[in-house]
C-alpha cells in the first residue's frame, strides 16, 4: 500500500493507571502509545492511507504493535524488527494536576534507528511526512533520520507536519528548539503546544508565538491550546478553534488524536479551519475513554457530533 500519511517515530506499549478497586488495588491497563503512532492510528479511523516508519524490537511489545497497525489499516512494510534492542514501554498515572508518564525506552529499537534505515521510495511516494519532536529527542542517530526524511521529502515535493511535543526528560530546551526549529523552517504545517513554546521560547503571547512559526517558514501554524482549544494562523488570516466540550477521564494521547484527524482531513481536501475544527471534536472525544488508543474516535463518531452541533 502507498501511504498517503507517512508517520515516523517511536511507539511503546502502555501501561495506563486506573482508578482503585474496590480493595484499594492498583491496577494499569495494558495498551499502545508513542505519539506519532497514535496519530497515525487516529488518522487511519478516519479514512486516510498511512504507514509507519519505525523499528521495532523481536519481542512482545513488537508483535504486539505490528498485529495492531495491522488491524487498524496503518502499513507495516517500512517497520523494521530489531534483534539486538528492545520495544520501550511507558507508565501514565493520574493526579489532581493531570496525567504522568515514565518512560522506559534507552536504548530502545527505535532509538536505534538511523538514517541508512530510511524507506527512501516510501517517503517520497507519500503525500505527506508526520514526525515531531520525541522522533527526534530519542537519540542522535533518530535525530539526524529526521532531519533526512524531512529532506527526502522536500526534494520528491511531499509535504511536512511537525508537533514539537517537547519531553524534557529527553534532552534540555536549548538544544530541543535549535533542533525542533531547524525541522520546522522546512516544514509545511507546524502544530506546536502552548507549553512547549512557552519553554523553547520564552514567548508568552499567542499570537507572538504564531508569529514565530510562520517566520520559521510553515504556511500553517496550529497551535494546540489544551482546554482553551487551538489558534490557527495562515500568512492571511488567524482564527480561535473552540474545544468541543466534554467531560474528561483521559487525555492521555489527546494531542496525538487532535494532529491525526487534522491532518487526514487535510488530505481529505479540508481548508484548514474546517480541519481544526473536526480535530478539535476528534480529540475531546478521545478523552472519554481511558488509553491512548482504545478511545480513538472513528469519522462516524465525529462527524455525528458535528452534524449535531452545526458545524
Amino acid at each position: 500500500m502507498t501511504a498517503d500519511l507517512l508517520c515516523m517515530g517511536e511507539p511503546m506499549l502502555e501501561f495506563n493507571q486506573l482508578p482503585p478497586g474496590p480493595d484499594g488495588a492498583q491496577h494499569y491497563l495494558e495498551g499502545h502509545g508513542g505519539d506519532t503512532s497514535n496519530a497515525a492510528i487516529a488518522a487511519a479511523r478516519q479514512g486516510t492511507r498511512v504507514g509507519y516508519v519505525t523499528a521495532l524490537g523481536q519481542d512482545m511489545p513488537g508483535d504486539s504493535f505490528i498485529r495492531l497497525w495491522q488491524r487498524e489499516g496503518v502499513d507495516t512494510t517500512t517497520v523494521l524488527r530489531s534483534e539486538r534492542h528492545q520495544t520501550g514501554v511507558y507508565f501514565v498515572t493520574h493526579d489532581a494536576c493531570g496525567h504522568h508518564f515514565l518512560h522506559y525506552r534507552t536504548g530502545s529499537a527505535a532509538s536505534m534507528f538511523a538514517p541508512h534505515d530510511l524507506p527512501e521510495a516510501d517517503i517520497a511516494a507519500a503525500r505527506m511526512l508526520y514526525v515531531s519532536g520525541i522522533s527526534q529527542g530519542i537519540s542522535l542517530s533518530a535525530c539526524d533520520a529526521v532531519f533526512a526524511a524531512i529532506d527526502i521529502a522536500c526534494r520528491h515535493g511531499v509535504k511536512v507536519a511537525y508537533d514539537t511535543n517537547y519531553r524534557p526528560r529527553l534532552w534540555p530546551p536549548a538544544r530541543a528548539a535549535a533542533v525542533m526549529h531547524a525541522a520546522i523552517a522546512k516544514a509545511d504545517y507546524a502544530m506546536p503546544g502552548e507549553e512547549d513554546v512557552r519553554t523553547l521560547t520564552g514567548l508568552t503571547e499567542p499570537d507572538a508565538m504564531l508569529d514565530f512559526y510562520l517566520r520559521l517558514g510553515a504556511r500553517v501554524v496550529l497551535l494546540k491550546m489544551g482546554a482553551a482549544g487551538a489558534y490557527l494562523a495562515t500568512a492571511k488570516a488567524r482564527t480561535r478553534i473552540q474545544p468541543h466540550p466534554v467531560v474528561p477521564v483521559d487525555a492521555t494521547g489527546a494531542g496525538d488524536t487532535f494532529c491525526g484527524a487534522f491532518l487526514a482531513r487535510i488530505l481529505a481536501g479540508d481548508a484548514p479551519e474546517a480541519a481544526a475544527r473536526y480535530a478539535s471534536v476528534a480529540a475531546a472525544l478521545k478523552c472519554l475513554g481511558y488509553g491512548a488508543v482504545a478511545p480513538i474516535p472513528r469519522a462516524e463518531a465525529v462527524w455525528a457530533v458535528l452534524r449535531r452541533s452545526g458545524g
